[in-house]
């Protein structure tokens, strides 16, 4: 994903914008892994193979989502990794 779409994405959830981004694995100003972050719900959207998925919660895939929380967990934040909606670790 490329940082610069964080301007123009919202959260699906409530359409709260900005987003927080934080960044597990990037190149150049490519983010490759990580997630994204609503400040207002609380809800995490991974980044995955350089894709943000920013789907409502009943389309989630929750086991993908686990098992990104489980890979970076130690980088990422607390709201996400131990707070964060719809599921966390």
């Amino acid at each position: 994903m490329n940082k610069k779409m964080l301007d123009i994405l919202a959260c699906p959830i409530d359409k709260h914008f900005p987003l927080e981004i934080f960044e597990t694995k990037t190149k150049n100003d490519i983010v490759l892994e990580g997630a994204i972050y609503c400040t207002d719900c609380s809800r995490f959207y991974p980044i995955i193979d350089e894709i943000p998925i920013m789907l409502p919660d009943e389309l989630r895939d929750k086991n993908q989502d686990l098992d990104f929380l489980r890979r970076n967990k130690s980088n990422l934040p607390e709201k996400i990794s131990k707070r964060g909606s719809p599921w966390h670790l």
